[in-house]
């Protein structure tokens, strides 16, 4: 039996990387439910369902760690010793800062226009680009991880990525209220 403390990675019997399979995740996922659902342990008394209660939370948690990109690129950093700390190291190359500040202006023009079909082209138009700039974060990881396993160069691409989905989400809550 696997331990509560394997890497998430054990626990589900895939290979330790940042490209898995979904489908294959997923299915493991309700495999392991199936087994540690502590409704099979009702009739074995209070520690049983309790010890189930605790797989059946730690599958939870691995699986959603395992199924969020970012939060799998983080995890695969930190199993490596090269932990994200986005909380305390916000540094970022001043291109990508760049990049950003133009986003931001961008964003506020589109804000400010008044014509509502007009300002929808104009956040849609910034959505693609910020979605675009996401997929090549994702890929820059992909390679920085699995291929060249250089994990303190992958937490900056995951820090990256992280600023890519808040500010993708900053963009998203506009085009939500106006459609």
């Amino acid at each position: 039996m696997i331990s509560l403390q394997a890497s998430d990675f054990e626990l589900f019997g895939l290979p330790t990387a940042f490209a898995l399979d979904r489908a294959q995740l997923d299915l493991q996922w309700k495999s392991l439910q199936r087994e540690a659902h502590p409704d099979r342990f009702a009739s074995e008394g209070a520690a049983a369902q309790r010890i189930a209660m605790q797989w059946s939370v730690r599958i939870n948690e691995a699986y959603n760690r395992l199924k969020d990109p970012l939060k799998r690129a983080a995890y695969l950093c930190e199993l490596h010793g090269a932990a994200v700390n986005a909380e305390n190291n916000t540094s970022m190359p001043p291109a990508f800062l760049m990049q950003q500040m133009e986003w931001r202006e961008t964003l506020d023009d589109c804000k400010a226009l008044k014509a509502v079909d007009s300002k929808i082209e104009a956040l849609e138009k910034l959505l693609d680009e910020v979605d675009a700039s996401h997929a090549a974060a994702l890929a820059q990881i992909v390679t920085l991880i699995d291929a060249d396993h250089n994990y303190a160069a992958a937490v900056g691409q995951v820090r990256a990525l992280m600023f890519i989905e808040k500010f993708a989400q900053e963009v998203q809550h506009p085009l939500d209220a106006l459609s």
